[in-house]
């Protein structure tokens, strides 16, 4: 698959440095796989990567391609004052990504990747009043779990202020009537975050359709599981499962590499 609108000139891995080519490759592996997971909204929603070694400047989607066209070239090297400082692409950011991720990005110099979702199982969830809850072990991974008030769509510089403030130092969100974010220090934990988020949203909509009486463990039992469960704790989740994933793609379409 070739990406469109890609300006060829100077490759854009001989215009970057090492480590940004690197986060570039993964971060364009991370939108491939939200593909493959179902987790895509057409050209909207947004994902977003730190650039190595610096903490005011990230990467984040052209507006207006697919996740499967996604390329490691195709990423926007934006700054949180939203000053374009590289753009191989005919397209540009999109202004609700840039509020959200540069709110965070901002804030949280412990995250370096930011995942926004509008999935049908994520936004039923925002929808219901009891928010997220503890059904099964998946669940559990998201005791702690943020919540930010719908304030129509994410144009507005002055929302950053209240996303941070909600966020706290959580690694996931739900916002309400609208979707699902998770951080993490790295785009392979991010993703982790993510996938978890989104079944456990999945899980929560196929149990109460089912119309019949849960049974939800003891709080200490969840409390007690959503411990283990920490990054840190047994491992750092995402990080054993990178490489599978990557190997995943490449038999699929490696050029998210390109």
């Amino acid at each position: 698959m070739n990406a469109p609108a890609i300006k060829i000139n100077k490759p854009v891995r001989e215009q970057v440095s090492t480590e940004e080519w690197g986060t570039r490759v993964n971060l364009a592996a991370c939108y491939r796989l939200m593909h493959e997971f179902g987790m895509v909204e057409m050209v909207a929603n947004h994902i977003s990567a730190r650039v190595p070694g610096t903490t005011n400047e990230f990467l984040i989607n052209p507006y207006g391609m697919l996740y499967e066209e996604m390329t490691a070239s195709s990423m926007i090297r934006i700054d949180i004052d939203g000053n374009v400082l590289f753009n191989a692409t005919d397209y540009g950011v999109n202004q609700a990504g840039y509020v959200i991720h540069s709110a965070i990005h901002a804030a949280r110099h412990d995250v370096d990747c930011i995942i926004h979702t509008h999935t049908l199982a994520g936004m039923a969830v925002s929808a219901m009043k009891g928010g997220l809850l503890p059904i099964a072990q998946t669940s559990m991974r998201f005791t702690d779990i943020a919540y930010h008030d719908y304030e129509g769509v994410a144009l507005r510089i002055e929302e950053r202020e209240r996303l941070v403030q909600n966020l706290g130092n959580r690694e996931a969100m739900v916002l309400r009537n609208h979707g699902l974010l998770t951080v993490a220090p790295s785009i392979p934990e991010c993703f982790n975050n993510m996938y978890r988020l989104e079944r456990a949203c999945q899980l929560q909509v196929m149990t109460l359709s089912c119309n019949t009486e849960i049974r939800l463990p003891p709080q200490e039992v969840v409390q007690y599981t959503n411990h283990q469960m920490k990054p840190g704790v047994r491992r750092r989740f995402g990080l054993l499962e990178w490489p599978a994933l990557l190997r995943k793609l490449d038999r699929i379409d490696p050029t998210y590499r390109d």
